[in-house]
Formats: C-alpha cells, structure tokens, sequence
C-alpha cells in the first residue's frame, strides 16, 4: 500500500471512531431522566407580547416590569416594549 492509502484509510478510521464514540454518548445520556432534551421538550411556549412570537420560555429573553415578567424573542422587541411602556414614540 501507498503511504497516501494508509493515511486516507487512517484518517476514515478516526471518522468512524469519533462517530460511533459520539453515538454512545448520546444514546447513554437520553436514558438517563432530566437531560437536557427532556428539558427542552417540556419547556412552555410563551408570546412575545410586541410581535406575538411564541418562543420557549427557556430561551426567551426576560423584562420584569411592576410584579409581572414578560418574555420576549429578540433584545429588538423588548425595547420596543420598554419605550412603548415608558410612554416613547
């Protein structure tokens, strides 16, 4: 064999280890209760209340205003809700 065959073939075999290294991982976590993927399918839905986007809850970004949190998708429409609120054009 060729040393360029030899390094192609190793470097395939490396691919494949890390590959079903990686599918071991992730299957034996999946097993367990309370990973990460279970709570991210339990997580709510909430609405943006500025452009009525549902988002999980999780990932949402949070404004806490007079007792009551609102949950927003992007930085972009939590300060459009903070300048409405605030009585801004």
């Amino acid at each position: 064999m060729s040393p360029v065959r030899i390094l192609i073939l190793g470097i395939l075999f490396y691919i494949a280890w890390r590959l079903l290294r990686n599918m071991n991982r992730t299957g034996g976590s999946e097993a367990r209760p309370g990973n990460a993927r279970e709570r991210e399918i339990r997580d709510t839905l909430v609405e943006d209340p500025v452009c009525h986007t549902l988002i999980p809850k999780g990932q949402a970004i949070r404004l806490r205003q007079k007792g009551v949190t609102y949950y927003f998708c992007s930085e972009k429409c939590c300060d459009a809700f903070s300048r409405e609120s605030k009585g801004e054009p």
